[in-house]
């Protein structure tokens, strides 16, 4: 690890995914992810890497596509409209089996919305966004050192599992500075990609990537042969983490940056007497159901916190099998949820409790 350095959250994830072996990105700007991309523009010439601004969101998650069947490390980013603009092509790369990273740093909507932070993005990223059965790998970083960490695990997880992987932040990590520290590499050891469009070298027969299978049983087998990969990711690589949850009567959920907040409010509700806990998923996509489940046998209510109009709050209750009650506590817009706000819902439910 060389020195921590001061760095804002969109040029750190820049920086981490060329250390990843990121040299391809492909995308357009819209705030506040654009310093990511300006970033990448910078640095990309200096390490033999390719930064293309595309024509539009269309047509840069289409060059992701076929950067990714040559078997290359390729990125893109974008918020919230425009990775709606991008769905159909990562459907299609879901449904080539290719490798890839994207990268939303949320803004408020629908529609154009604004520019401030949101996490109103949580279905589109976990129940699909595009077309057909598939899923994504979905990582919420909550700080500027995670979004380091999770860069490095999104380019493996992509390479290990063949799907796209997002990394899901939000305005207010993307602009937020902290001080980091850069890993040199990963130390994961990952298949050699023989399914790629790459030179054969006159060893193997020519690779063709598709997506497109017009017998329906023969779509159905792939389709049930990659669920089959899904489920060992589900297995796998289901990440949360806890804090004072083991005596806690309440627990907050929350990821992302609203995940720092509600830590605040737990510590305020526990200096005055209320036992609360935080627990944070880091995989939103796999969801870490077990984690709930097991919290779900001690703890009387849970108190999701977003910043949406509820998103989360549907997994929670399905991971716990509505076995305890589910509160919400959140804002929308761009509007970010204080800890004093959180506190007084959780004295609320500790007062029916």
């Amino acid at each position: 690890m060389a020195d921590k350095v001061l760095v804002k959250g969109n040029e750190a994830l820049g920086e981490a995914a060329i250390k990843a072996g990121c040299r391809f990105f492909f995308g357009y700007p819209i705030t506040p992810q654009t310093e990511l991309s300006e970033y990448l523009a910078k640095r990309f010439p200096k390490v033999g890497g390719t930064f293309l601004q595309a024509e539009s969101e269309v047509a840069a998650i289409n060059m992701v596509l076929g950067a990714a069947s040559a078997g290359a490390r390729v990125m893109t980013s974008s918020s919230s409209p425009g990775i709606s603009l991008k769905s159909e092509g990562i459907s299609y790369i879901a449904g080539s089996d290719l490798p890839a990273v994207i990268v939303n740093i949320q803004r408020g909507g629908p529609g154009l919305g604004g520019i401030q932070p949101s996490q109103a993005d949580y279905f589109q990223a976990t129940k699909g966004g595009g077309h057909g059965d598939y899923r994504l790998i979905v990582l919420a970083p909550n700080s500027v050192q995670e979004i380091v960490s999770l860069t490095f695990d999104a380019f493996d997880l992509a390479d290990l599992y063949r799907m796209p992987v997002m990394i899901l932040g939000d305005g207010m990590l993307g602009q937020m500075m902290e001080p980091v520290e850069f890993p040199e590499h990963s130390d994961r050891v990952l298949p050699e990609k023989t399914w790629a469009t790459d030179t054969t070298q006159g060893k193997r027969k020519k690779n063709i990537v598709n997506s497109l299978y017009i017998k329906p049983d023969v779509l159905e087998k792939i389709v049930l042969d990659r669920y089959a990969r899904y489920a060992e990711v589900e297995a796998k690589e289901a990440r949360a983490e806890t804090y004072l949850t083991d005596d806690a009567d309440i627990i907050i959920t929350a990821y992302g940056a609203t995940s720092r907040i509600s830590r605040n409010a737990v510590d305020a509700l526990r200096a005055s007497g209320i036992k609360a806990g935080l627990l944070r998923p880091i995989t939103l996509w796999p969801f870490p159901k077990a984690e709930y489940q097991r919290l779900a046998k001690t703890a009387k209510a849970f108190l999701t916190v977003e910043m949406s109009m509820g998103q989360m709050i549907e997994d929670v209750k399905l991971s716990i099998d509505c076995s305890r009650p589910v509160h919400f506590c959140g804002r929308t817009g761009g509007m970010i949820p204080t800890p004093g706000e959180i506190e007084a819902k959780a004295r609320e439910i500790a007062a029916s409790l």
